[in-house]
C-alpha cells in the first residue's frame, strides 16, 4: 500500500507540474506586451504623465504605440527612458520600439530599423514680437544666439547656420527653457520643431513664430537592427491606420493636424521610408573639430572655477580657524549649504534663478557655479591642513615675538600647503569631470558635445573612446605633475 501510495503521489505531482508548465507556457501568448521607449518629460502632446493618473502616460505617441500594438495582436506597455537614450536603449533590447518625437536622420537609419515617417514637422523660427520684422529667417540672425534642443535635426541646421551665415547656436537639455530665455533676452531666437513652439506660445507666450519654416523633417519609430521583420509589421500598421484615418484622428484629438500633414500622408501611403542619404565618414570627422573646442571650454572652465575656488576657500578656512564666533558661524552655515546640496542645483538657482535680479552669461554662471562649490570643500582641506601643524611649532613663534600674520606666513602657512597639496590635485581632477554638469545651463563643453555626436552618428562607442582619450590627455599629465610637486613639495 506505502509504495502504491508512493507511485500515486508520483504521478500526481507529474500530472501537476505539466499542467502549470502548459499554463505558462499560454500565458506569454494570452498576455504577449510590446514595450516601447519613450520620455515622460518631454510633455505633451508627445508623451506625458496623466495628470489624472500619474502612473499612466497620454499623449499621441502614446496612442500611436496603442494602435500598433494593437495591429500586432499584443498590449502596449510604456518604458520610460531619457529621450537622448532612446536609440541605445532599444540596441540594448529594453523595448521593442522607441517613439517619443523620434526624428528620422541619416545616422538613426544607418545603425537601426526606422519605421516609415508616421508624422512630418516644421522646423520654425519663435522670435521676441520687436523682432518679428527682422529676423524671419536664419540668414537674418547672424552674430545672433539661436537656441535648441541638442542632438536635434534643428541642431545640425544651427551648426550649418554658423558655418555659412554665422549664427551662434546655443543648445539646451529641454524644450522649455529655450523659450523661457528668449522672453528673458537671453537669446535672440528658438528654432525647434513648430508642435514644441505652439506649445511653448500656448504655455508662456512672450514671443511669435515665423511663419516660414526653416526645414522639415519626420517623426519616426526606432527599433533595434535585428528586429527589422518586426519594423516591417509595424510599417504596415502605420500605412493602414493612415489610409483608415486612425492616425488622422490622434493627431486631431492632440491638436496637432493640418492640411499639409493630409498630403504628407498621401504621399506616405504609397511610398517607401522617407529617401534619407547615409552617415558618411566624412560627416563623422567633421566632428571632431567641435570636440577639440569643446574640450578647450572643458579646460577653461576647469582652470578658472579652480582658481576661484582656491580663492574663495582661503578666505572661508581663515575666517573659520581665525575669525570672531560670528564669522566662524557663517563660513560654517556657507561650506555646510554648499557641500549638502547637489552642484546641479546650485547651477540652475545661480543660473535660472538669479535671473530676475541679473542676468548672467552661462560660462560666468558656469564658472560660479563651480567655483563656489568646490571653494566649500577646499575650505575643509585648508582648515584641516592649517590646523595639522603642531601647536607647539606655533607656540614658538608666539616666543619669539612673531605676529598671527609672521606665524601664517612664515610657519603654518607653508606647511599646511605641503599637508593641502595632495587632496587639491585631487580635487582639481574631480572638478575636470564635474564641469560636464554645465551642459545644463547651454555650454556645450566635451561631455556635452560627444553626447551630440553620438546621437547623431547613432553610437557610442567612437564618440566614447574619443571623449574618454581626451579627458585621459587633460588628466593624465595633471596627475604626474602632482605627483612631482608632492615629491618635491610634500611633507617628508
Amino acid at each position: 500500500m506505502r509504495g502504491e501510495r508512493s507511485f500515486l503521489g508520483v504521478h500526481l505531482a507529474l500530472v501537476l507540474a505539466a499542467l502549470v508548465v502548459s499554463v505558462a507556457a499560454a500565458l506569454p501568448a494570452q498576455q504577449a506586451g510590446l514595450a516601447w521607449g519613450g520620455d515622460a518629460e518631454g510633455g505633451a502632446p508627445f508623451v506625458e504623465a496623466d495628470p489624472a493618473d500619474p502612473s499612466r502616460v497620454r499623449g499621441f505617441d502614446v496612442e500611436v504605440a496603442d494602435l500598433i500594438a494593437r495591429a500586432l495582436g499584443r498590449r502596449a506597455r510604456f518604458v520610460q527612458v531619457q529621450w537622448s537614450s532612446i536609440d541605445q536603449s532599444v540596441e540594448r533590447g529594453d523595448f521593442a520600439i522607441g517613439l517619443s518625437g523620434v526624428e528620422d536622420t541619416p545616422a538613426r537609419r544607418a545603425e537601426h530599423s526606422v519605421t516609415i515617417p508616421y508624422y512630418e514637422f516644421r522646423e520654425v523660427l519663435a522670435v521676441r514680437p520687436a523682432d518679428s520684422a527682422t529676423y524671419r529667417d536664419l540668414a537674418a540672425l547672424r552674430g545672433r544666439r539661436v537656441a535648441t534642443l541638442g542632438a536635434t535635426i534643428a541642431y545640425q541646421l544651427l551648426l550649418k547656420a554658423r558655418d555659412s551665415a554665422g549664427v551662434i547656436p546655443v543648445s539646451y537639455d529641454d524644450d522649455v527653457h529655450p523659450y523661457a530665455d528668449l522672453a528673458a533676452g537671453r537669446v535672440d531666437a528658438v528654432l525647434l520643431d513648430h508642435i514644441i513652439a505652439q506649445r511653448a506660445l500656448r504655455r508662456t507666450g512672450g514671443f511669435v513664430i515665423e511663419g516660414r519654416p526653416v526645414a522639415t523633417g519626420h517623426y519616426v519609430g526606432v527599433l533595434a537592427r535585428r528586429d527589422s521583420v518586426l519594423r516591417d509589421s509595424v510599417d504596415t500598421a502605420l500605412r493602414a491606420a493612415m489610409r483608415d484615418g486612425t492616425l488622422e484622428s490622434i493627431f486631431r484629438r492632440w491638436n496637432v493636424w493640418d492640411e499639409g500633414e493630409g498630403a504628407f500622408f498621401k504621399r506616405a501611403v504609397g511610398s517607401g521610408p522617407a529617401a534619407i542619404p547615409p552617415a558618411t565618414t566624412r560627416e563623422l570627422v567633421a566632428y571632431l573639430p567641435s570636440l577639440l573646442r569643446a574640450a578647450g571650454i572643458t579646460a577653461v572652465i576647469s582652470v578658472l572655477s579652480m582658481a576661484l575656488a582656491i580663492l574663495a576657500a582661503l578666505a572661508l578656512a581663515t575666517g573659520r580657524v581665525y575669525g570672531p564666533a560670528w564669522l566662524r558661524l557663517a563660513t560654517t552655515v556657507y561650506v555646510e549649504i554648499v557641500r549638502g546640496t547637489p552642484v546641479l542645483l546650485q547651477l540652475f538657482v545661480i543660473y535660472y534663478g538669479l535671473a530676475s535680479v541679473v542676468r548672467l552669461p552661462a560660462f560666468l554662471a558656469a564658472i560660479l557655479g563651480l567655483g563656489l562649490n568646490y571653494a566649500a570643500y577646499e575650505a575643509e582641506i585648508y582648515r584641516g591642513a592649517l590646523q595639522a601643524v603642531a601647536p607647539i611649532q606655533l607656540e614658538a613663534a608666539r616666543t619669539l615675538g612673531f605676529s598671527e600674520w609672521q606665524i601664517l606666513r612664515l610657519v603654518r602657512g607653508p606647511q599646511a600647503f605641503r599637508f593641502a597639496l595632495a587632496p587639491m590635485t585631487n580635487d582639481f581632477v574631480a572638478l575636470l569631470k564635474d564641469s560636464s554638469l554645465v551642459s545644463v545651463i547651454t555650454v556645450i563643453e566635451l561631455t556635452k558635445q560627444t553626447a551630440i555626436y553620438a546621437t547623431n552618428v547613432g553610437s557610442w562607442v567612437v564618440p566614447g573612446a574619443l571623449c574618454a582619450a581626451v579627458y585621459l590627455a587633460m588628466s593624465l599629465p595633471l596627475a604626474r605633475l602632482a605627483r612631482r610637486l608632492e615629491r618635491r613639495w610634500g611633507p617628508a
